[in-house]
């Protein structure tokens, strides 16, 4: 229902995970019969869990860490890992510069080229421990590095930016072509974001195995401040889930995964995004809390070197534990930062739900 603005303009009500909860059922489980496991593609992980391909987060060490603790590690191949040989000087200073300065110092750090070869030496070190090979591009340097990524071996290919539209005007540059390219390459293609029914329909028809929920959110961006625009994540997780089951009756069958991307901070949150329809949740805050995290405790995406506008910031998460014990526990603070699959298992056993498909037709209230 829309409420009204003012007389010229109306708006719908959405929620944010933070406007609803998850109600308790009459049947309850041990958490131990629980399964978090979910596939994509030919992909099974056994941790509804994708790592956001930040700087902060990732790298071929920490991705790997993920991949053998059974979730899903993604390379940002716009990062420092493939434009500097050795880039942990870099990451040392991040995590000093004054803020006041911080952002002119990034834009400044990133203005170095990418380079193809790095692309593929990130990617082989990951392939070479046996898991799951998984990079991403923006929509901008998708078609300059694409083949590149996949020649590499990528096993997934993500094509993530603060927003991703099937059909993109340019009068300078010719744009990306979604669903030609994805039908060109040979391996499952993520892409997102997006927050709308109808957005996340047109992407799911280019061909894509899985579609990025998510606009303006997360710990690091600012664009709500910046360009006024975001949309709150439960409704935007439940809006692309009503598409995800149109196209599967417009297609004759063909399932897109929903993945949450934004706004998941905490392990309640990702218990909600997968009540509210997601598949899984990617996710970078929680992570950048991990002992292992490449921003020693500091988070930023890509929004923060933007060159010409900024839209994100470098924040201090602070260190919580390693990497085992935010996703494993045990936990030694009671805010949801840490044992992020035991809290998942553990609403999801109050609810009486044993897997992540069934959990998604959870009750949840308007709190």
């Amino acid at each position: 229902m829309d409420i009204e603005i003012g007389m010229a303009k109306r708006g719908r009500r959405a929620y944010s995970f933070d406007d609803i909860a998850i109600v308790p059922s009459r049947r309850t489980r041990d958490p131990e019969e629980v399964s978090v496991a979910w596939q994509i593609d030919a992909y099974r992980f056994e941790l509804p869990i994708i790592a956001a391909p930040m700087d902060s987060v990732m790298s071929p060490e920490t991705a790997i860490a993920l991949g053998k603790h059974g979730g899903l590690g993604v390379l940002d191949l716009e990062g420092l890992w493939t434009r500097y040989e050795n880039p942990e000087k870099l990451l040392d200073e991040v995590s000093f510069i004054d803020g006041a300065v911080a952002t002119n110092r990034l834009q400044e750090i990133y203005a170095e080229p990418i380079k193809a070869e790095l692309i593929t030496e990130r990617l082989k070190q990951i392939r070479d421990a046996g898991v799951t090979v998984a990079g991403a591009l923006s929509p901008q340097r998708t078609k300059q590095f694409a083949h590149a990524v996949v020649d590499a071996g990528v096993d997934l290919f993500v094509i993530r930016g603060t927003t991703v539209s099937a059909e993109h005007v340019s009068g300078q540059t010719e744009p990306l072509n979604l669903k030609e390219f994805i039908y060109e390459l040979d391996v499952p293609v993520i892409v997102g974001g997006c927050a709308t029914h109808q957005a996340a329909l047109h992407l799911m028809r280019t061909g894509a195995a899985g579609v990025l929920v998510g606009f303006g959110g997360g710990a690091a961006h600012t664009t709500r401040s910046v360009l006024g625009v975001a949309v709150p994540m439960a409704s935007a997780v439940a809006d692309v889930a009503a598409a995800r089951r149109d196209y599967l009756d417009e297609s004759g069958g063909r399932y897109v995964h929903v993945i949450a991307d934004g706004s998941i901070g905490r392990s309640g949150d990702i218990a909600k995004a997968v009540a509210c329809g997601a598949d899984a949740v990617m996710i970078g805050s929680p992570f950048a809390r991990a002992a292992e995290a490449p921003g020693r405790g500091f988070h930023w995406g890509a929004e923060a070197w933007h060159p010409d506008l900024p839209r994100g910031e470098r924040v201090n998460m602070g260190t919580v534990g390693n990497l085992e014990s935010v996703l494993f526990g045990p936990s030694t603070v009671p805010d949801g930062t840490m044992n992020l699959i035991g809290a998942l298992r553990r609403a999801m056993a109050t609810t009486g739900y044993t897997d992540l498909k069934e959990f998604q037709r959870v009750e949840v209230v308007v709190g």
